[in-house]
């Protein structure tokens, strides 16, 4: 059974920070490129960030970068977005990505709410 969840969101101030992960089971995680994406209500998701099976590959959405990190644990089968300097147009459902070939799986995603 292959599963992606997602864990770590909730609600912070604008400036705070939380650290999204993403534990997959039931497939070679190592293999695949995973994302994170995000939609807010009555919005398109958009693609935030993707990093490659080893981590030398790396891509931000122009609106995260330098305040966004992603990484991966292949030991932990983990993905892990760090967001830092929150911002209230960051409020979103957060969802988690695998990619392989013709293969694309997806978490059930997780609120991020930012609001004073």
């Amino acid at each position: 059974q292959v599963q992606l969840v997602e864990s770590g969101g909730g609600l912070v101030q604008p400036g705070g920070s939380l650290r999204l992960s993403c534990v997959a089971s039931g497939f070679t995680f190592s293999t695949y490129f995973m994302t994170w994406h995000r939609q807010a209500p009555g919005k398109e998701r958009e693609l935030v960030a993707g990093i490659s099976r080893f981590g030398g590959s790396i891509n931000y959405a122009d609106s995260v970068k330098g305040r966004f990190t992603i990484s991966r644990d292949n030991a932990k089968n983990t993905v892990f977005l760090e967001m830092n300097s929150l911002k209230p147009e960051d409020t979103a459902v957060y969802y988690c990505q695998a990619q392989f070939l013709s293969r694309t799986y997806w978490g059930q995603g997780t609120q991020v709410t930012v609001s004073s």
